[in-house]
């Protein structure tokens, strides 16, 4: 990319996206969004993709909003378009037919801590810290409020967004924010690890589980199974699912096709 606010790597379909305004601490800026809404726009009308990552260069992984962009204009109308612009995005990672990993090195605040909540799965470094701090500055973290309270215990998201207190590496992954804390220097192989699992796995059934997954959470327990049967009755009816459990019958390895 020539704006280096934002870094790619793509190396056998899986994509790194590197917050990279580390001076700012890499803030969900006006021009960092636009970035990032183009980098999911393109991966979304792919299907060679199987895994993103989204990383940090610096210190911080992600110090939510830009609080001096905001105040620079402060009209009603500007804050809700910003706001309805970073919900649009966050729900377009869901909406991304593959998994996403945060890797999550340093501090995630605010708007930072709802994009953690808001990927799939996050690796953390033991000295990460989180927090929705807005309430500090008389502004409750309404949007991330919305991603934290589907990640973690309703209880423990409304403490954290009452009195905008850190919580560790430890106590995140202990409370489901994030999947596990690991040493600084094992970040790296850590998020490794889990993106080549994902690697060897069908593009197939994670496309059509990532979608149902995050369907049937929001239904009543009857309609959840009904769209689940259905989900997996159609799965079982692609190629590789066919190719997956023929190969488990012939003690083999399968060859996915991706369809």
């Amino acid at each position: 990319m020539s704006n280096t606010i934002l870094l790619r790597d793509e190396v056998d379909g899986a994509v790194t996206l590197t917050l990279n305004d580390p001076a700012q601490y890499n803030v969900l800026s006006e021009a960092m969004l636009g970035a990032l809404e183009a980098e999911i726009a393109e991966m979304a009308g792919r299907a060679d993709l199987k895994v993103l990552v989204i990383a940090a260069a610096g210190k911080a992984f992600c110090a939510g909003h830009n609080l001096k962009e905001m105040r620079a204009t402060p009209e009603r109308g500007y804050y809700e378009a910003l706001f309805s612009r970073c919900s649009r995005f966050m729900q377009s990672l869901v909406a991304l037919p593959i998994p996403v990993i945060a890797r999550v090195q340093g501090l995630a605040t605010a708007a930072g801590c709802q994009l953690v909540a808001t990927c799939d799965m996050a690796v953390a470094s033991e000295d990460a810290r989180f927090a929705v701090s807005g309430v500090n500055l008389g502004l409750f973290c309404s949007t991330p409020s919305v991603a934290l309270s589907r990640s973690v215990n309703p209880k423990r998201a409304f403490e954290m967004l009452t009195t905008g207190e850190f919580i560790d590496a430890a106590t995140a992954a202990e409370w489901g924010l994030i999947n596990r804390a690991v040493p600084a220097d094992g970040l790296d192989a850590e998020v490794a690890r889990l993106t080549d699992s994902i690697l060897h796995k069908s593009p197939v059934p994670l496309k059509m589980g990532k979608a149902l997954f995050y369907r049937q959470i929001g239904q009543p327990l009857g309609a959840a199974y009904a769209d689940a049967g259905t989900t997996m009755a159609a799965n079982m009816m692609t190629a590789d699912a066919v190719e997956g459990i023929d190969a488990f019958i012939e003690k083999r390895k399968p060859e996915w096709t991706g369809e």
